[in-house]
Protein backbone atom coordinates (compact mmCIF):
# COMPACT_ATOMS: atom_id res chain seq x y z
CA UNK A 1 0.00 0.00 0.00
CA UNK A 2 1.07 3.63 -1.13
CA UNK A 3 -0.08 6.08 1.32
CA UNK A 4 0.23 10.07 0.07
CA UNK A 5 0.26 12.68 1.79
CA UNK A 6 -0.77 16.23 -0.15
CA UNK A 7 -2.08 19.64 1.56
CA UNK A 8 -5.56 19.73 0.55
CA UNK A 9 -8.29 18.41 -1.65
CA UNK A 10 -6.93 19.96 -4.62
CA UNK A 11 -4.13 18.80 -4.31
CA UNK A 12 -5.32 15.17 -4.46
CA UNK A 13 -7.49 15.22 -6.85
CA UNK A 14 -5.21 16.34 -9.16
CA UNK A 15 -2.94 13.84 -8.64
CA UNK A 16 -5.55 11.28 -8.92
CA UNK A 17 -6.91 13.00 -12.00
CA UNK A 18 -3.95 12.49 -13.44
CA UNK A 19 -2.89 9.18 -12.81
CA UNK A 20 -6.41 8.25 -14.12
CA UNK A 21 -5.32 10.37 -17.64
CA UNK A 22 -2.12 8.25 -17.56
CA UNK A 23 -4.38 4.95 -17.47
CA UNK A 24 -6.69 6.48 -20.31
CA UNK A 25 -3.10 7.18 -22.63
CA UNK A 26 -2.53 3.53 -22.00
CA UNK A 27 -5.60 1.77 -22.12
CA UNK A 28 -7.96 3.92 -24.06
CA UNK A 29 -11.05 2.19 -22.90
CA UNK A 30 -10.27 1.53 -19.57
CA UNK A 31 -13.28 0.79 -17.06
CA UNK A 32 -12.96 3.36 -14.41
CA UNK A 33 -14.66 2.62 -11.13
CA UNK A 34 -16.01 5.59 -9.66
CA UNK A 35 -17.41 6.29 -6.06
CA UNK A 36 -19.95 9.40 -4.87
CA UNK A 37 -20.17 11.70 -2.24
CA UNK A 38 -18.20 15.51 -2.20
CA UNK A 39 -14.57 13.62 -1.58
CA UNK A 40 -14.27 12.80 -5.12
CA UNK A 41 -15.44 15.81 -6.47
CA UNK A 42 -12.18 17.38 -6.90
CA UNK A 43 -11.37 14.27 -8.99
CA UNK A 44 -14.16 14.80 -11.70
CA UNK A 45 -13.44 18.25 -11.63
CA UNK A 46 -10.02 17.88 -12.70
CA UNK A 47 -10.04 15.21 -15.02
CA UNK A 48 -12.77 16.28 -17.02
CA UNK A 49 -10.28 19.81 -16.83
CA UNK A 50 -7.92 17.59 -18.46
CA UNK A 51 -10.62 15.98 -21.22
CA UNK A 52 -11.98 20.00 -21.59
CA UNK A 53 -7.84 20.68 -22.75
CA UNK A 54 -7.51 18.47 -24.83
CA UNK A 55 -4.83 16.41 -22.37
CA UNK A 56 -6.32 13.43 -22.88
CA UNK A 57 -9.12 11.81 -24.59
CA UNK A 58 -11.47 10.24 -22.72
CA UNK A 59 -13.99 9.48 -25.78
CA UNK A 60 -13.33 5.28 -25.10
CA UNK A 61 -13.24 5.09 -21.36
CA UNK A 62 -16.20 2.94 -19.54
CA UNK A 63 -17.33 3.95 -16.47
CA UNK A 64 -19.32 2.08 -13.51
CA UNK A 65 -20.69 2.21 -10.15
CA UNK A 66 -19.18 1.47 -6.92
CA UNK A 67 -23.16 1.02 -5.24
CA UNK A 68 -26.42 2.16 -5.57
CA UNK A 69 -29.15 2.91 -2.94
CA UNK A 70 -32.66 0.87 -3.38
CA UNK A 71 -35.72 2.00 -3.74
CA UNK A 72 -35.19 5.25 -5.12
CA UNK A 73 -36.69 6.17 -9.04
CA UNK A 74 -34.24 5.48 -11.75
CA UNK A 75 -34.42 9.06 -12.28
CA UNK A 76 -34.07 10.74 -9.01
CA UNK A 77 -31.35 13.00 -8.49
CA UNK A 78 -29.57 11.37 -5.10
CA UNK A 79 -29.65 8.17 -6.85
CA UNK A 80 -26.08 7.20 -7.45
CA UNK A 81 -26.86 6.63 -11.41
CA UNK A 82 -28.04 10.20 -11.50
CA UNK A 83 -25.36 11.09 -9.52
CA UNK A 84 -22.80 9.97 -11.55
CA UNK A 85 -23.92 10.66 -14.98
CA UNK A 86 -24.11 14.28 -13.90
CA UNK A 87 -20.75 14.48 -11.76
CA UNK A 88 -18.84 12.02 -14.57
CA UNK A 89 -20.22 10.83 -17.43
CA UNK A 90 -21.53 14.47 -18.59
CA UNK A 91 -18.64 15.98 -17.56
CA UNK A 92 -16.62 14.13 -19.53
CA UNK A 93 -18.52 14.01 -22.58
CA UNK A 94 -19.84 10.12 -22.66
CA UNK A 95 -22.51 8.78 -23.42
CA UNK A 96 -24.77 6.69 -21.65
CA UNK A 97 -23.63 3.64 -23.45
CA UNK A 98 -20.55 3.78 -21.82
CA UNK A 99 -21.70 3.85 -18.05
CA UNK A 100 -22.81 0.65 -16.26
CA UNK A 101 -24.54 0.30 -12.46
CA UNK A 102 -26.61 -2.40 -10.29
CA UNK A 103 -30.17 -2.37 -10.86
CA UNK A 104 -31.41 -0.53 -7.43
CA UNK A 105 -35.02 -0.70 -8.69
CA UNK A 106 -35.43 -4.31 -9.56
CA UNK A 107 -38.02 -6.47 -8.13
CA UNK A 108 -35.30 -9.11 -7.65
CA UNK A 109 -32.54 -7.03 -5.76
CA UNK A 110 -30.87 -10.09 -5.20
CA UNK A 111 -30.66 -11.05 -8.84
CA UNK A 112 -29.39 -7.73 -10.02
CA UNK A 113 -26.59 -8.07 -7.51
CA UNK A 114 -25.17 -11.20 -9.32
CA UNK A 115 -25.79 -9.74 -13.10
CA UNK A 116 -23.62 -6.43 -11.81
CA UNK A 117 -20.82 -8.52 -10.69
CA UNK A 118 -20.86 -10.80 -13.86
CA UNK A 119 -21.40 -8.07 -16.06
CA UNK A 120 -18.09 -6.30 -14.35
CA UNK A 121 -16.38 -9.38 -14.83
CA UNK A 122 -17.29 -9.43 -18.04
CA UNK A 123 -16.24 -6.14 -19.25
CA UNK A 124 -12.84 -7.55 -18.36
CA UNK A 125 -12.56 -5.89 -14.79
CA UNK A 126 -12.16 -2.58 -13.59
CA UNK A 127 -8.78 -1.17 -14.04
CA UNK A 128 -8.73 1.41 -11.37
CA UNK A 129 -11.06 1.56 -8.73
CA UNK A 130 -11.82 4.98 -7.17
CA UNK A 131 -12.91 4.67 -3.26
CA UNK A 132 -13.69 7.09 -0.45
CA UNK A 133 -13.53 6.17 3.10
CA UNK A 134 -16.30 6.59 5.52
CA UNK A 135 -15.82 7.58 9.74
CA UNK A 136 -16.73 3.84 10.61
CA UNK A 137 -14.37 2.80 8.09
CA UNK A 138 -16.51 1.41 5.64
CA UNK A 139 -15.44 0.94 1.84
CA UNK A 140 -18.49 1.27 -0.45
CA UNK A 141 -20.97 0.07 1.39
CA UNK A 142 -19.59 -2.28 2.75
CA UNK A 143 -20.45 -1.72 6.32
CA UNK A 144 -18.29 -2.67 9.54
CA UNK A 145 -18.05 -6.62 10.03
CA UNK A 146 -19.09 -7.22 6.21
CA UNK A 147 -17.11 -10.08 4.96
CA UNK A 148 -13.18 -9.60 3.48
CA UNK A 149 -14.36 -12.15 0.98
CA UNK A 150 -17.73 -10.62 -0.20
CA UNK A 151 -19.46 -9.91 -3.53
CA UNK A 152 -22.21 -7.37 -5.19
CA UNK A 153 -24.91 -7.77 -2.80
CA UNK A 154 -27.79 -5.80 -0.71
CA UNK A 155 -26.58 -4.52 2.66
CA UNK A 156 -28.36 -2.30 5.48
CA UNK A 157 -26.94 1.32 5.81
CA UNK A 158 -26.16 1.80 9.49
CA UNK A 159 -27.56 4.53 11.06
CA UNK A 160 -24.28 6.84 11.15
CA UNK A 161 -23.75 6.37 7.65
CA UNK A 162 -27.52 7.45 7.09
CA UNK A 163 -26.95 10.59 9.41
CA UNK A 164 -23.88 11.49 6.89
CA UNK A 165 -25.93 11.01 3.89
CA UNK A 166 -28.78 13.08 5.15
CA UNK A 167 -26.79 16.05 4.00
CA UNK A 168 -27.34 15.05 0.09
CA UNK A 169 -31.49 14.41 1.11
CA UNK A 170 -32.27 18.22 1.97
CA UNK A 171 -30.81 17.03 5.75
CA UNK A 172 -33.79 14.69 5.93
CA UNK A 173 -32.62 11.03 7.68
CA UNK A 174 -36.04 10.18 6.84
CA UNK A 175 -35.78 10.09 2.73
CA UNK A 176 -32.11 8.21 2.83
CA UNK A 177 -33.09 4.72 2.43
CA UNK A 178 -31.92 1.65 4.33
CA UNK A 179 -30.49 -0.46 1.94
CA UNK A 180 -28.35 -0.02 -0.60
CA UNK A 181 -26.71 -2.40 -3.04
CA UNK A 182 -22.51 -2.58 -2.94
CA UNK A 183 -19.81 -4.14 -4.66
CA UNK A 184 -18.50 -6.31 -2.16
CA UNK A 185 -15.23 -6.34 -0.71
CA UNK A 186 -13.95 -9.22 -2.89
CA UNK A 187 -15.30 -7.52 -5.42
CA UNK A 188 -13.30 -4.57 -4.97
CA UNK A 189 -10.22 -5.92 -4.56
CA UNK A 190 -10.77 -7.99 -8.42
CA UNK A 191 -9.67 -3.78 -9.61
CA UNK A 192 -6.19 -3.93 -10.66
CA UNK A 193 -6.00 -0.83 -8.65
CA UNK A 194 -7.17 0.69 -6.04
CA UNK A 195 -7.65 4.41 -5.10
CA UNK A 196 -8.69 6.05 -2.29
CA UNK A 197 -8.84 9.65 -1.64
CA UNK A 198 -9.91 10.95 2.31
CA UNK A 199 -10.09 14.70 3.25
CA UNK A 200 -10.32 15.99 6.69
CA UNK A 201 -10.23 15.14 10.14
CA UNK A 202 -13.51 14.05 9.93
CA UNK A 203 -11.52 11.02 8.10
CA UNK A 204 -8.61 10.76 10.45
CA UNK A 205 -9.33 7.66 12.89
CA UNK A 206 -10.35 5.44 10.19
CA UNK A 207 -7.68 6.49 7.91
CA UNK A 208 -5.34 5.23 10.20
CA UNK A 209 -7.04 2.44 11.60
CA UNK A 210 -7.23 1.06 7.34
CA UNK A 211 -3.84 1.88 6.80
CA UNK A 212 -1.26 1.02 10.38
CA UNK A 213 -4.29 -0.89 11.93
CA UNK A 214 -4.39 -4.62 11.61
CA UNK A 215 -6.73 -6.18 8.76
CA UNK A 216 -9.66 -6.39 10.08
CA UNK A 217 -13.45 -6.57 9.08
CA UNK A 218 -14.52 -4.37 11.41
CA UNK A 219 -12.70 -1.70 9.44
CA UNK A 220 -13.30 -2.48 6.39
CA UNK A 221 -11.01 -0.50 4.03
CA UNK A 222 -8.35 -2.03 6.35
CA UNK A 223 -8.73 -5.10 3.43
CA UNK A 224 -6.39 -2.40 0.65
CA UNK A 225 -3.50 -3.73 3.12
CA UNK A 226 -4.54 -7.14 0.69
CA UNK A 227 -4.05 -5.68 -2.48
CA UNK A 228 -0.63 -5.43 -4.81
CA UNK A 229 -1.66 -2.11 -6.22
CA UNK A 230 -3.27 0.21 -3.62
CA UNK A 231 -2.61 4.13 -3.27
CA UNK A 232 -4.18 6.06 -0.39
CA UNK A 233 -4.22 9.71 -0.89
CA UNK A 234 -5.03 11.94 2.35
CA UNK A 235 -4.41 15.67 3.02
CA UNK A 236 -2.75 16.93 6.41
CA UNK A 237 -6.18 16.59 7.95
CA UNK A 238 -6.61 13.06 7.43
CA UNK A 239 -3.02 12.36 7.77
CA UNK A 240 -3.49 13.29 11.68
CA UNK A 241 -3.50 10.29 13.30
CA UNK A 242 -0.84 8.30 11.26
CA UNK A 243 2.06 6.95 12.85
CA UNK A 244 4.64 6.93 10.34
CA UNK A 245 3.53 9.77 7.96
CA UNK A 246 6.65 11.34 7.47
CA UNK A 247 7.79 7.92 6.47
CA UNK A 248 4.65 8.08 4.15
CA UNK A 249 6.36 11.84 3.19
CA UNK A 250 9.62 10.36 2.74
CA UNK A 251 9.37 7.91 0.33
CA UNK A 252 6.89 9.68 -1.89
CA UNK A 253 9.43 12.57 -2.46
CA UNK A 254 11.91 10.02 -3.17
CA UNK A 255 9.65 8.04 -5.72
CA UNK A 256 10.72 8.11 -9.33
CA UNK A 257 8.70 10.12 -11.31
CA UNK A 258 8.83 7.29 -13.62
CA UNK A 259 6.63 4.84 -11.44
CA UNK A 260 2.99 6.75 -11.27
CA UNK A 261 0.82 6.16 -8.61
Amino acid sequence: MEVVIVPDSAAGGELIAEAMADLLRRKPDALLGVATGSTPLPIYQALAAKVTNKEVDASSARVCQLDEYVGLPAGHPESYRSVVLREVVEPLGLDQDSFMGPDGSAEDVAAACVAYDRALAEAGGVDLQLLGIGTDGHIGFNEPCSSLASRTRIKTLTQQTRVDNARFFEGDIEQVPHHVITQGIGTILEARHLVLLATGEAKADAVALAVEGPLSALVPASALQLHPHATVVVDEAAAAGLKLADYFRATYAAKPDWQGI
